[in-house]
C-alpha cells in the first residue's frame, strides 16, 4: 500500500447509527477527508432502516469512491436478536461495497483499539483523543461511531502498510508448514 494513492472509508455498523470515516493514503501520508454517521433512530421498523442505510451507503460510497473498505466484524454479543441486526447492517454496507467492485476487510473491535491507543479495552472517548492526535484534526465527540470508523480506516492502511507478514485465518498452520517444512515431522 506505501507508495499508492488510496481513499480508504471505515465503516462502524450499528442498527440505530452508522459511523463512517474516511482518510486519503498519499504515499506514507494520511489525511482526513470526512466523517460522519447514518442515523436511523427516526425509523421504527427494522426494514426501513436498512433500507435507508442501503440509500445511505450508496451515496456515501458515490460521494468519496473509495479504493477499500473496512469495516468492524460484529462482536458476540448476549442477545441473538440485537446481533442478528446488527449483522443485517453490516450486511448491508458490505454489499454496496462489494456490488462497487470494493474490496472489504474485517477488523475486530479490539484490534482497532489497539492500532489506535496501544490499548484493546480502549474507551471511545480514547479513541477520539487519539484519532485527532494521529489525524492532527480537532473533532467535537458528538458521535463516536464516527470516530470509531475512522480508527477501521486506520487500522486497515497500518496493517495494509505494514511490514510484518499478515496474519489470521488465511493461512494458519497450512501456511506454516509449507513455509517450513524442516520443523515439521
Amino acid at each position: 500500500m506505501a507508495g499508492q494513492d488510496k481513499t480508504i472509508i471505515g465503516i462502524d455498523p450499528g442498527t440505530n447509527l452508522l459511523g463512517f470515516g474516511v482518510i486519503r493514503v498519499s504515499g506514507k501520508d494520511v489525511s482526513f477527508v470526512d466523517m460522519g454517521v447514518v442515523d436511523m433512530r427516526k425509523e421504527k421498523d427494522h426494514f426501513a432502516k436498512l433500507s435507508k442505510l442501503a440509500v445511505e451507503m450508496d451515496r456515501i460510497l458515490d460521494a468519496y469512491s473509495p479504493d477499500e473498505m473496512s469495516v468492524e466484524d460484529p462482536f458476540c454479543g448476549k442477545n441473538p436478536q440485537v446481533m442478528l441486526k446488527l449483522g443485517r447492517a453490516q450486511g448491508t454496507a458490505i454489499s454496496a461495497a462489494l456490488r462497487r467492485g470494493i474490496p472489504v476487510t474485517e477488523y475486530a473491535p479490539r484490534k482497532a483499539k489497539i492500532a489506535i491507543t496501544g490499548v484493546g479495552s480502549a474507551s471511545k472517548e480514547q479513541v477520539c483523543i487519539m484519532i485527532q492526535k494521529i489525524l492532527g484534526i480537532s473533532l467535537r465527540a458528538e458521535h463516536l461511531d464516527a470516530t470509531d470508523a475512522l480508527a477501521l480506516a486506520l487500522c486497515h492502511y497500518y496493517q495494509e502498510s505494514s511490514p510484518l507478514p499478515k496474519t489470521g485465518s488465511s493461512g494458519g498452520w497450512k501456511q506454516f508448514v509449507e513455509a517450513h517444512p524442516d520443523r515439521v515431522k
